[in-house]
């Protein structure tokens, strides 16, 4: 593949700063060593700090590091830069068409190394993330083509590294929102577009549980999907032990937030259904 024939910083210097059917993603979720493994000498010191940036949630700091070094042709900072866009796209704060112009940049970014650093766990998970929101943006045609695609990358990203917590969350979300495509809706787009790929409950359970195993309590919605997966397959103490752990989680994100109140709606229907089962 030709190398990129602008620089990181010329293409997203022009983005505001501060800027502000997905898959489920822990926008602060800390980075793996697998990701850090090829780390170049010269930009050493700026990945670090530019990682400690990332971790505390300073996206837009982050980015004017990034994209001010000189080293813009290394993929070390390359995919960091994709990985930060990605993070401020998600921001609710931000109008669509800007988000929209940010995950556009990245893709445009991490497509270009796709090819030559198919090898690279980092750029196989940040292709098939950006890819994803890509598509949602572009509406629910390109979303269902683009179904296995997405797949395929984050098997190949889990394949170079078989126990990142948040990528194994990631194809347990994949495979749950598949399954609870409607049947209707799924006849309906296949007859549209293309034959939608299937998957099933017990597929996403066997995901969350190894991103839990993988990493305990990593994630509020990974604890939460855990919980509607045995309900949906009428394990009911299994559901609710989770389900708890949701509710109960120490809220820092937006997602957290969302995964607490829906778990405790949850808890509070199995009780109510429970009451009116034994009561005479």
């Amino acid at each position: 593949m030709r190398p990129i024939k602008f620089s990181i910083a010329k293409a997203v210097l022009k983005i505001k700063i501060p800027i502000t059917f997905t898959i489920a993603w822990p926008a602060k979720l800390k980075f793996t060593s697998s990701e850090q493994k090829e780390i170049f000498k010269p930009s050493v010191e700026v990945t670090s700090v530019a990682d400690k940036l990332f971790e505390n949630g300073k996206y837009e700091e982050c980015f004017k590091l990034l994209s001010s070094t000189e080293d813009q042709h290394n993929i070390e900072i390359k995919w960091r830069v994709c990985r930060v866009l990605y993070n401020i796209a998600k921001q609710p704060k931000h109008d669509q068409a800007h988000r929209d112009e940010l995950i556009s940049k990245a893709y445009s970014i991490i497509a270009e190394e796709l090819e030559s650093h198919s090898d690279h766990f980092a750029v196989q998970k940040w292709y098939a993330l950006i890819l994803d929101l890509k598509c949602t943006n572009d509406g629910i045609k390109r979303k269902i083509q683009e179904l296995a695609n997405i797949k395929k990358h984050m098997e190949l990203a889990i394949n170079l590294n078989p126990n990142d917590a948040a990528l194994l969350h990631m194809l347990g979300e994949w495979c749950y929102q598949v399954t609870e495509f409607p049947w209707h809706q799924r006849k309906t787009a296949e007859a549209l577009y293309t034959p939608l790929p299937y998957s099933s409950y017990e597929d996403a359970l066997d995901y969350f549980l190894k991103a839990e195993a993988a990493q305990p309590r990593f994630y509020s919605v990974n604890l939460l999907r855990l919980g509607c997966c045995y309900l949906k397959l009428n394990k009911e103490d299994q559901a609710k032990y989770y389900l708890k752990l949701a509710a109960s989680y120490p809220a820092k994100s937006n997602d957290d937030h969302l995964a607490k109140k829906e778990a405790a709606e949850i808890l509070r229907k199995l009780k109510v259904k429970s009451d009116f089962t034994i009561s005479p």
